[in-house]
C-alpha cells in the first residue's frame, strides 16, 4: 500500500500518526498518508511567514510570478493521467472527470497567470499639492482548506490566485479524499516558487484546522465546505477579525417553464444531480416544473434516472459511488427521513447490490416544508415540485436559507432573464446547468457564504488595498 507525505518547507514529511484513505468504489483500504499535528501545522506556518517577511513572493518583478504559474500549468498537465488514476481510487469519481479535474487545475493556474502582472492601483486627484495612489497588496498568510468533492480543482481555484496575488499558502487537504492533492502539489513544486511559499498538510479538521484558523500568523482564510464547519471557522476567525472566503454549499433549485425544451432540460438534469454523485455544491438538487408539463417532465427524470449506468469510477459510468461509507448512510437517512415525512419516492433511495458506497439515483417528490426539500442532501438525490406560475416559482426556488446557484430553462428570452433577475443567488443559469467556466464569478449569499472564487474577481479576494498620499513641498 503507497503511503503519501505532507510538503512543508519545501521538504516532503513523514509523520508519527497516518490515516488510512479507503476506495469507495469497493470499501476497501487504497493507501496511507502522514497525519499532520499540530508541530507540523506549526512549521507550516512558520515556512509561509518566513516567505512572507523576505519578500521572496513580492519583491520580484509580477511578470516572475506569471512564470511560475505556467510553468505549473505546465507541470500539472504532464501528471493529468497519473493524478486521474489516484483521484478515481480515493475519490470514486470516474476515471474522466479525474483527468478533467487536473486539467481545470492546470487552466487555473494558466488564467491567473495572466493576472499576477495586472493588479493595479489608481491615482485620486487631490489637487496640485498631493500626488495620491492606492495599491493592491496580498495578505500575507493565505490559510486554505480544501473539501473532498474536487479537491485537486478546488486547491487550485485559491492556490492560483493567492499565489499571483503574492500571497504564500497553507493548505488543509481533506482526510477522506487528500492523495490526488499531493500530485498537484509535486508539480506546483516543480515550477520554482520560493522555498515556503506552498506547503501542504493532511490532518484532522478538529485539531490541524482549527489550530491554523486561530494561528496568529493567519492573514486570510479561504473555507469550502459544510455550513456548521464554516461557521466554527468564523466563530474562530472572528478573534483575530481574519478576512475569509466562505463557499458553503447550497440546496439550488432549476425553474423548469411552460415552453421547456424536455431534451435542452434532461441533459442538464444529468449533469446537475448526478454528475459526481451529487456531490456538488452547485448541483440541481431541486427542480420545479410548471403543472402543465410537470408529469410529462416527471417520467422523463424517473426514466432518466433509472437508466443510468451505476459502477466504479475507472469504467467511466454515468453513476459513481459517494465518497465514503458515513455519505451513503447520510444520503440514505435523509430518504428514509423524507418517506418518513410524507415525501413520495419516485425511483432509487436504496444502495446497490455493489460493493462499494453506492446510492441509486434517486427522484423524490417533496412538498416545500418537508426537510428533503430544504436541507443539502450532497448526494445524487432530485426534489421535484411543481408549480401554477412565475410569483410561486420564485417563491420556492427562493424559499431556502441557501443561495448559491440557480437555474431557468425555456424558450423565451425575456421571460427566462426575468425570472433570472428574482432569483437568489450568486450565480444563474438559463437552459444550460453549469454554463460558465473558471472565468465566470462564483459564490453564495445566505447559508451559502461570502466571497467569490473563479473570474478576475477573485484575485481581489486576495489582496487589500493600500492608499499612499502624499503631500508636496512647496519649496
Amino acid at each position: 500500500m503507497q503511503h503519501y507525505l505532507n510538503y512543508i518547507d519545501g521538504q516532503w514529511r513523514d509523520a508519527s500518526r497516518q490515516l488510512t484513505v479507503m476506495n469507495p468504489g469497493t470499501g476497501e483500504p487504497y493507501a496511507t498518508i502522514a497525519q499532520a499535528g499540530i508541530e507540523d501545522a506549526d512549521l507550516a506556518m512558520a515556512a509561509a511567514r518566513r516567505c512572507v517577511d523576505c519578500g521572496a513572493l513580492t519583491e520580484v518583478r509580477p511578470a516572475i510570478r506569471t512564470g511560475w504559474l505556467l510553468k505549473a500549468a505546465e507541470a500539472i498537465r504532464a501528471i493529468a493521467d497519473d493524478g486521474a488514476l489516484v483521484a478515481c481510487r480515493e475519490n470514486g469519481k470516474s476515471l474522466n472527470d479525474a483527468r478533467d479535474e487536473f486539467l481545470e487545475a492546470a487552466r487555473y493556474f494558466e488564467y491567473y497567470a495572466g493576472m499576477a502582472d495586472k493588479i493595479e492601483g489608481i491615482s485620486v486627484p487631490l489637487g496640485k499639492d498631493y500626488v495620491d495612489f492606492t495599491q493592491y497588496v496580498p495578505f500575507g498568510v493565505s490559510v486554505q482548506i480544501v473539501p473532498w468533492n474536487f479537491p485537486v480543482s478546488i486547491c487550485a481555484r485559491s492556490l492560483a490566485p493567492a499565489l499571483a496575488a503574492g500571497n504564500a499558502v497553507v493548505i488543509k487537504s481533506p482526510e477522506i479524499s487528500p492523495l490526488a492533492m499531493t500530485l498537484l502539489v509535486r508539480a506546483v513544486e516543480q515550477a520554482g516558487f520560493p522555498r515556503g511559499a506552498v506547503n501542504l498538510l493532511c490532518g484532522k479538521g478538529s485539531e490541524v484546522g482549527s489550530h491554523l484558523v486561530r494561528h496568529p500568523d493567519t492573514n486570510q482564510i479561504v473555507f469550502t465546505g459544510s455550513v456548521p464547519t464554516g461557521q466554527r471557522i468564523l466563530r474562530d476567525s472572528a478573534e483575530r477579525a481574519t478576512p475569509s472566503v466562505m463557499e458553503l454549499g447550497g440546496k439550488s433549485a432549476a425553474i423548469a417553464l411552460a415552453d421547456v425544451d424536455l431534451d435542452t432540460l434532461l441533459a442538464s438534469v444529468k449533469v446537475g444531480i448526478f454528475f459526481n454523485a451529487g456531490q456538488v455544491c452547485s448541483a440541481m438538487s431541486r427542480l420545479l416544473v410548471h403543472r402543465s408539463r410537470y408529469d410529462e417532465v416527471k417520467a422523463a427524470v424517473v426514466a432518466l434516472a433509472e437508466g443510468l449506468s451505476i459502477g466504479q469510477g475507472e469504467g467511466n459510468p454515468d453513476l459513481t459511488p459517494v465518497v465514503s461509507a458515513d455519505q451513503q448512510q447520510r444520503v440514505l437517512a435523509m430518504v428514509e427521513q423524507a418517506r418518513a415525512e410524507g415525501a413520495r419516492v419516485l425511483t432509487g433511495g436504496v444502495a446497490p447490490d455493489l460493493s462499494g458506497y453506492f446510492v441509486a439515483p434517486t427522484v423524490i417528490e417533496a412538498t416545500p416544508d418537508m426537510t428533503i426539500a430544504r436541507e443539502e442532501v450532497f448526494g445524487p438525490v432530485l426534489v421535484l415540485m411543481p408549480f401554477d406560475d412565475e410569483d410561486e416559482a420564485v417563491a420556492l426556488a427562493n424559499g431556502t436559507d441557501f443561495g448559491l446557484v440557480a437555474g431557468v430553462f425555456g424558450e423565451g428570452l425575456s421571460q427566462t432573464l426575468r425570472l433570472a433577475n428574482r432569483l437568489r443567488g450568486g450565480q444563474v443559469f438559463i437552459n444550460e446547468w453549469f454554463a460558465g467556466g473558471i472565468e465566470t464569478p462564483f459564490g453564495g449569499v445566505g447559508l451559502s457564504g461570502f466571497g467569490r472564487e473563479k473570474g478576475q474577481e477573485a484575485i481581489y479576494s486576495y489582496v487589500q488595498t493600500r492608499n499612499i498620499g502624499i503631500r508636496l513641498s512647496n519649496r
